[in-house]
């Protein structure tokens, strides 16, 4: 148990699921206390049975994160439940739809947007009244996408909100550096989740923006395989303890050296 996380209160928003339920698990088995928000409610309060059987303290609600009221509402349960917030991984995020551009629909735009970088933007604003007094950590995912690939046929909108996502990280960790909270973001690569399940493809036009990609013996050159879960969960609780202490406006990738090819 790392002595800096222990008694800590974290929120992890899309907690039900893939990365943001491996670290709220990695967080608790560290002794911090979690508020799990997410917009799947069956799955987010499976993820807290599975912290409270194992011995440890979380709260569950149903967030999504780009509303307002929501997410002001689930964090005072947060705070009436544990009384202070040391921690936020704002991680919620979703592909959207894969679309050319001219294809893309306005409002699919609007979504992916609203989820992904709105939603980001909502839950650090929301969290700094909390934070600002004793500060603390705030870790935004982010993604190799629009920061260091941009072959991503289709994902003009979810790079968009991703490069999004990192500016805005970078500027908050200036601005509340007065309240002595850091902010980092973290990019993944690929990385074994469940995101594509919930991501519409439009096959029909993709094939007319694709450009054939070969790599030498494929993709994923540290492990041969994706990265799971844990592998940035790992790197989640290191950015909310004091091992990173002197750490804010950082960009810390997670692929495997997946860009580098």
């Amino acid at each position: 148990m790392d002595a800096s996380l222990n008694g800590k209160v974290a929120v992890v928003t899309g907690a039900g699921s893939g990365i943001g339920k491996a670290a709220a698990i990695m967080l608790a088995e560290k002794g911090v206390q979690v508020g799990l928000f997410d917009m799947d409610a069956s799955a987010v309060e499976k993820t807290a049975a599975e912290i409270k059987t194992a011995g440890g303290a979380a709260i569950a609600a149903k967030v999504d994160v780009a509303d307002s009221m929501q997410l002001q509402q689930a964090y005072m349960q947060v705070l009436k439940k544990f009384g202070q917030l040391d921690i936020v991984f704002a991680n919620a995020g979703i592909n959207g739809t894969l679309s050319p551009i001219e294809h893309l629909p306005e409002e699919d735009w609007d979504k992916t947007l609203g989820t992904n970088a709105k939603g980001t933007f909502l839950t650090v604003k929301f969290a700094i009244p909390y934070m600002k007094s004793n500060g603390g950590s705030i870790i935004i995912t982010s993604s190799i996408n629009g920061n260091r690939t941009f072959s991503g046929f289709g994902m003009s909108a979810y790079s968009a909100s991703k490069a999004a996502e990192t500016a805005f990280g970078k500027m908050a960790a200036l601005e509340l550096s007065a309240y002595r909270i850091r902010v980092n973001v973290i990019c993944p690569g690929g990385i074994e989740t469940n995101i594509e399940k919930r991501t519409k493809k439009d096959e029909e036009h993709l094939a007319e923006v694709t450009i054939p990609k070969i790599f030498p013996k494929g993709q994923h050159p540290l492990k041969g395989e994706p990265g799971k879960p844990e592998d940035v969960a790992s790197i989640v609780c290191f950015l909310a303890s004091d091992a990173s202490g002197h750490m804010s406006g950082s960009v810390l990738y997670a692929d495997g050296a997946e860009t580098l090819l």
